[in-house]
């Protein structure tokens, strides 16, 4: 079983066993992004996969792996790497695991929480209207959110989402 993802840069040739994670399409990018996965045996190997690197996620509660990149949104079983599913060219910019194992991304203007499906995406409310959503670090079972006010984007705005109730609430307008 995976218990541990991190993004990192192009491994040397031998420096891990490699499985490259290629789908075909005539729009992939050139780009690729290399994930280091840890097992449970502490043994390290290498995925390869399409697009630039935004981020990845793991969440024991679904035991799946979501993985983010300019091409494609990933999921992968936690137990043995497999590639479950995928979407192409995702709207999404931002993904994060709550502390309590739920997957949260956001596309420019709004933020969902994924379940099941890739496809199937549950919007949450916020308060205001936002653009340019980025998520940054978890504290106390809160994620920190930067956006900027919808058709105001002289306001950033500081948002903060409880993972226990689901809640987005402005913190800060700056």
């Amino acid at each position: 079983m995976i218990i541990s993802v991190d993004i990192i840069s192009q491994p040397f040739s031998g420096q891990f066993l490699e499985k490259i994670y290629n789908i075909s399409s005539p729009w992939n990018s050139t780009e690729w992004t290399w994930i280091k996965f840890v097992n449970d045996d502490f043994t390290e190997w290498c995925g390869e996969f399409r697009g630039l690197a935004r981020d990845v996620v793991l969440s024991k509660k679904y035991n799946l792996i979501l993985l983010l990149t300019s091409d494609y949104l990933y999921k992968l079983d936690i137990t043995n790497g497999e590639l479950i599913e995928y979407i192409s060219q995702p709207q999404y910019r931002s993904i994060s695991v709550t502390p309590l194992g739920d997957f949260i991304v956001a596309d420019d203007y709004h933020i969902y929480t994924i379940e099941t499906s890739l496809d199937e995406d549950k919007p949450l409310y916020a308060p205001i209207e936002m653009d340019n959503i980025r998520f940054h670090n978890w504290s106390n079972n809160k994620l920190l959110i930067t956006c900027e006010e919808f058709l105001n984007w002289d306001k950033h705005v500081e948002l903060e989402l409880d993972c226990e109730t689901m809640k987005v609430c402005v913190k800060r307008k700056i």
